[in-house]
C-alpha cells in the first residue's frame, strides 16, 4: 500500500478541527496536524527498522490506524503525543518482527558486502552504500538497531529515546555513539 493512499485514507477518518473555534487546555488532538507532522518521522523509523520500503509504508499505516482506533486512550497529561504515537510504532515493529521471524544465516544474506560489490555496473554508487549500511544494521543487536531506528529513523532527542525505552539519557546517548563508532569501523575495514 503506498503512503499517498495512507494518507488519503486517513484523512477521511480523522474529523477535521475549526481553525475558528479557540483551543482549550484539554482540547481533543488536531490529528491532521499531528499525522502531516509525524508522518514523516514515524516512515523513517520503519525504514530503519525493516529496511524495505512497502513493509515501511504498511507499518507506518498500520501505526496510524491503531492510533486512531485508541485515541479515546491519549492521555495527554501522561506523555506527549509524539511518546505515545512511537510507543504504538515499536509494538507495531515488535509484532511485525515476531511475524517474520525466519532464522538465517548471515553468509547467506543477499546483501553481504561480496554479493553488493558484484552488483551491475548500471546501479548507482548510493544503492550500493545503502546495501551495505543495511548489512551493517541488520547486523547489530536488536536494541542498538532500535535506538539508532529512533535516534536517526524518527529524529528522537536521547530523552525522547529514554523516556521510550526505560533506560537512562546518557546510557542512550552512549550506546548510540559505541555503535555509530562500531559501525563506521565496520565500514572502513571493508573498504579496506
Amino acid at each position: 500500500m503506498a503512503i499517498q493512499d495512507s494518507i488519503v485514507r486517513l484523512r477521511r477518518l480523522i474529523p477535521r478541527t475549526e481553525s475558528a473555534r479557540p483551543r482549550e487546555a484539554a482540547a481533543p488532538p488536531d490529528w491532521d496536524a499531528l499525522y502531516e507532522s509525524l508522518l514523516p518521522r514515524v516512515y523513517n523509523f520503519f525504514v530503519y527498522r525493516v529496511g524495505d520500503i512497502a513493509e515501511a509504508e504498511d507499518l507506518t499505516s498500520t501505526t496510524f490506524e491503531k492510533a486512531w482506533r485508541a485515541r479515546d486512550q491519549y492521555r495527554h497529561d501522561r506523555a506527549g503525543f509524539s511518546t505515545w504515537l512511537f510507543s504504538i510504532a515499536r509494538n507495531v515493529a515488535t509484532d511485525y518482527f515476531r511475524r517474520q521471524r525466519v532464522e538465517l544465516s548471515l553468509d547467506d544474506s543477499p546483501d553481504r558486502p561480496d554479493d553488493v560489490a558484484r552488483l551491475p555496473d548500471r546501479v548507482a554508487e548510493e544503492h550500493d552504500e545503502r546495501a551495505r549500511l543495511a548489512y551493517l544494521l541488520a547486523r547489530l543487536p536488536a536494541r542498538e538497531r532500535e535506538l539508532l531506528a529512533l535516534k536517526y529513523g524518527a529524529g528522537m532527542t536521547n530523552r525522547d529515546i529514554a523516556c521510550q525505552t526505560g533506560l537512562t539519557e546518557s546510557n542512550v546517548g552512549t550506546i548510540i555513539s559505541r555503535t555509530v563508532q562500531a559501525l563506521r569501523r565496520q565500514w572502513d575495514a571493508a573498504d579496506q
